[in-house]
């Protein structure tokens, strides 16, 4: 089954329009739908709403794939997450430094409870404030790039959530660039890899900007997982 897209042109923090622009980036897909909400719990809802058979989302940032993991949990089987940041995406309203909720869409999933942390993988995080840290110091999470091929034992599927920042500087245009990320052929052959182990149920996009030289590696990336 060929994906279809699902845009989510909405950054849940403050001064993300690139990013949100970015859910326009032309992929060469059928359009299945665009969310737009005036909530996060509203887009997550709507989005879990709209998902196709295979759905590719394309955000905006990285709470566009909370609404797309519940979606699809709810479709039954035990679904993994592999989720590509730089950042640990792990804080709540108390912990985050910030108050943007791009830095706790990861939390949310584990803390609702649609995958279990012993099936999700947080591989390319790099720069974790101490909250996540602790976090993860008690979770049985999976960190690193061997995380991936633990978190898909014994799993019916996989979502893969891919934040542009996780790729090192200037392979990808990104909003949040952070040193020392993974290479677009090191992350090819990664998505490849769990491709091979177990069926891919979707994948989305995140944390990007609106520069048309990304489409060609975006369908490059979705390619490798067979979409």
């Amino acid at each position: 089954m060929r994906a279809e897209l699902v845009r989510v042109p909405r950054a849940w923090g403050a001064g993300g329009e690139a990013m949100a622009a970015a859910a326009f980036l032309a992929l060469p897909y059928a359009e299945a739908a665009v969310v737009e909400a005036d909530s996060l719990a509203e887009q997550s809802l709507l989005v879990a709403a709209a998902l196709p058979g295979r759905p590719l989302v394309l955000g905006g940032c990285c709470c566009s794939h909370v609404g797309a993991v519940e979606g699809l949990a709810a479709r039954g089987g035990r679904l993994a997450l592999v989720w590509l940041d730089a950042h640990g995406d792990l804080n709540t309203p108390e912990s985050s430094p910030s108050g943007n909720a791009w830095g706790m869409p990861l939390r949310m999933i584990l803390d609702g409870g649609a995958v279990a942390p012993e099936d999700v993988a947080l591989v390319g995080a790099r720069n974790l404030d101490p909250p996540e840290l602790e976090y993860l110091a008690a979770s049985p999470l999976h960190r690193g790039l061997d995380a991936v091929e633990r978190a898909l034992a014994g799993v019916d599927a996989v979502y893969v959530a891919l934040d542009a920042d996780s790729v090192e500087p200037g392979e990808l245009a990104c909003f949040m660039p952070e040193p020392d990320g993974i290479g677009l052929d090191e992350l090819e052959q990664l998505l490849r890899d769990a491709a091979g182990r177990v069926a891919v149920a979707g994948l989305g996009f995140s944390g990007l900007l609106p520069d048309p030289a990304n489409e060609p590696e975006l369908a490059r990336l979705a390619a490798a997982l067979g979409l």
